[in-house]
């Protein structure tokens, strides 16, 4: 019996070592005590928070909306550096790594969550390789991400980038419908929609319009086919549905139960309450139409209300600063009261602030009329897109159609933004028809409308989409950006973000090419990219 019992054990022990031995090293190394895979839905969120795009950062400084006042925080130069770098300081070439493994994780999950994770990384590539472009302009896409066998991808042209992301959109879209068809479940990881795919279908079409409108200079480009996209889309709404109302918008709800804070919220506002003021692009847009949206977003100037005897709802009181006046004149002028601060109540009382749109239906709307207005499709009223999109951005800030809406404005002297006692409450008529009909604002055809649509899309992307309001003044001029000495760039508007510095010391021979193809060899902030020639 013993014998038996040492000739089992020695059998086991020899089985054991035969087994072990055909194992890899890296099967041998795998530590069993934590996870060795990451489920789609990880990924997909993590992707999600690092495309994310959030107020009171450099963007909104650049859109000229709200501004540095004193130099110790920061400035309002157009001094650019290295693109391509997200919000919380991920690379979104790191991000789109993790995009491609997300879609390959998917095809192990059950069914259907590989073709759900595939459609939604589709849009993914297509949002932040454009994104990434419209920075800098060619960049490596078709041989980038390919780890150790690719440490020296080619830079493809920015045409090339976007004609792919049409691509990867439509493929986007086809496969959703797809799956919305077959009655596929919401999808996990999804911090905008619940998972909704009706609704991440709609926002891949409205970024598709986005884009199309990103290339109106290149309409007779027949390879992107511009107008013809743009007709497409939004002539068959079967096919391609777009956003219907605000209810759709890609937007981040702010959470104080996780801790999910508006980054301007009544824990900061000691020091950060007046480091920045309003912007006179922005706020000298609102007054000159007499806009009342400024009542939702702004401060009077306490110098105009307390000094000049001006009354707090009087537009003349809500003054911003010239970004490119000189950071010296601004923070004295700040410190005399002579600039409108961001709203208090609307920004600072609580902790969450407003959502932070990515994607909108404002946008959308203004997108269409331009689209419409340039020609693209003559089949819908470019008035009735126009329209839709100011009453649907003054219905973000609670102002009716007609009625009253209650101004809130923070008493001089308070000692705690949180309290609704410690502001001045005022009721100011609103009918928007009577706005409307102002000839600054009516839609008019041509030229005159165009510069219309652009006014009111730069208000309605007030503190949200990242820099898009800075590629639609960089696209059109409109509205106009003040330039000085507060924005250096020896008075201009950079027109581009630089290439990393990783590129030009590991990838050294093509990224001169791609410098020498496009802005003749220097990797300049002013040179002007393929999308504005």
């Amino acid at each position: 019996m013993k014998n038996f019992l040492k000739t089992s054990a020695l059998l086991g022990l020899l089985t054991l070592t035969a087994t072990s031995c055909n194992k890899t090293l890296d099967e041998l190394t795998v530590n069993q005590n934590k996870p060795n895979q990451v489920p789609a839905s990880l990924l997909f969120n993590g992707a999600l928070n690092d495309a994310f795009e959030g107020p009171n950062g450099s963007k909104e400084i650049w859109d000229q909306y709200y501004i540095y006042n004193y130099d110790y925080y920061g400035n309002n130069r157009y001094d650019f550096g290295q693109g391509g770098i997200a919000d919380n300081g991920n690379s979104y070439y790191s991000t789109l790594k993790n995009v491609d493994l997300m879609a390959q994780q998917a095809q192990t999950e059950a069914a259907p969550a590989g073709q759900t994770y595939g459609a939604l990384a589709n849009f993914l590539r297509a949002y932040l390789y454009t994104r990434m472009s419209l920075q800098m302009g060619d960049l490596p896409q078709a041989q980038a991400l390919q780890g150790l066998t690719g440490l020296t991808p080619t830079y493809d042209s920015q045409k090339a980038i976007f004609v792919q992301a049409f691509k990867w959109l439509e493929s986007a879209n086809t496969d959703l419908t797809t799956l919305i068809a077959a009655g596929a479940p919401n999808v996990a990881g999804d911090i905008y929609f619940g998972g909704d795919l009706r609704k991440w279908q709609k926002t891949v079409n409205t970024l598709r319009v986005r884009l199309l409108v990103n290339l109106s200079k290149k309409t007779s480009d027949t390879d992107l086919n511009v107008a013809g996209q743009f007709a497409s889309i939004v002539g068959n709404p079967t096919k391609y549905p777009l956003m219907a109302g605000s209810i759709d918008n890609m937007q981040l709800l702010y959470n104080a139960a996780t801790n999910n804070f508006y980054p301007n919220n009544n824990r900061v506002f000691g020091q950060d309450g007046s480091r920045k003021n309003m912007s006179a692009t922005y706020v000298g847009l609102l007054t000159q139409l007499q806009d009342p949206r400024v009542f939702a977003t702004c401060e009077p100037a306490r110098d105009r209300v307390d000094n000049q005897k001006k009354s707090p709802t009087d537009f003349a009181s809500f003054v911003g600063a010239d970004p490119g006046l000189d950071l010296g004149v601004m923070y004295k002028n700040a410190g005399l009261q002579q600039y409108s601060f961001l709203n208090r109540y609307r920004y600072f009382r609580t902790l969450v602030g407003e959502p932070s749109i990515q994607i909108g239906y404002p946008e959308l709307c203004f997108n269409i009329a331009e689209g419409i207005n340039r020609g693209w499709l003559t089949t819908a009223s470019a008035e009735t897109y126009y329209q839709a999109g100011i009453q649907a951005s003054m219905a973000f800030y609670g102002l009716p159609a007609t009625g009253t809406y209650t101004a809130y404005f923070y008493r001089p002297g308070s000692t705690d933004v949180s309290l609704d006692t410690n502001y001045d409450t005022y009721v100011i008529p609103i009918n928007f028809t009577t706005y409307y009909a102002q000839p600054t604002v009516k839609y008019a055809a041509g030229a005159t409308g165009l510069t219309e649509i652009l006014q009111q899309k730069y208000l309605a992307l007030f503190r949200h989409s990242g820099l898009e309001a800075y590629f639609n003044y960089r696209r059109t001029g409109v509205p106009p950006f003040t330039t000085g000495p507060g924005t250096g760039n020896g008075g201009r508007i950079a027109q581009r973000f630089k290439y990393s510095s990783a590129e030009r010391a590991a990838n050294t021979d093509n990224y001169q090419a791609a410098l020498q193809s496009q802005f003749g060899g220097n990797d300049d902030i002013n040179g002007v990219m393929y999308v504005l020639k």
